[in-house]
């Protein structure tokens, strides 16, 4: 069953397991209670940028907690949708769920950098440190997504298949156990 998993779908799973829960978590207590849930260690020094350096009022603030949840969530249902497609073997085997992981890793980094420059500009070193881990996670399955190539199609089924092959009719069907 595991012959046919490729290093970037083991990479992409391990980190669908560390940010499924993780992000979902985050971003269910930030829509629980905004303020709270934007004050929390994970989204701190958003909060902290947000109120020193953009001086925002209560209701912008909280509007912003509710985008920052948002953009936490899209890549969590990215992440979903990536492990549902690892399910089926032929998209797996081809890299055809590499798109939902790529779009992941995407929005998943723009967040965690701009985490970590705010992090920075408030000396939330502790922030810094977790935006920072999340930022290299999602930038090394990045790079294993770009680098590893999906399997070229099967050498064995096209070389069993004759080259002059008249047209099947409606009624004949094609299996390769029937040839």
């Amino acid at each position: 069953m595991f012959r046919n998993w490729r290093i970037g779908s083991v990479n992409g799973t391990l980190l669908a397991a560390y940010f499924i829960p993780a992000w979902t978590l985050v971003a269910f207590n930030i829509f629980v209670a905004p303020v709270h849930g934007l004050y929390e260690r994970p989204s701190v020094a958003v909060a902290l940028f947000l109120s020193d350096h953009l001086q925002m009022a209560g209701m912008d603030t909280v509007r912003a907690a509710w985008l920052l949840a948002l953009g936490r969530l899209t890549v969590v249902a990215f992440l979903a949708i990536y492990l549902a497609l690892l399910c089926i073997p032929r998209t797996r085997k081809s890299g055809g769920s590499d798109e939902a992981l790529g779009i992941a890793l995407a929005i998943g980094s723009l967040i965690s950098f701009a985490s970590m420059v705010m992090a920075s500009k408030v000396g939330e070193m502790a922030a810094l440190r977790l935006h920072a881990t999340e930022l290299l996670l999602l930038l090394g399955a990045a790079i294993v997504v770009v680098i590893e190539r999906p399997e070229a199609a099967s050498k064995a089924i096209e070389a069993a298949a004759p080259p002059s092959l008249e047209p099947l009719r409606l009624e004949q069907t094609e299996l390769l156990h029937n040839r």
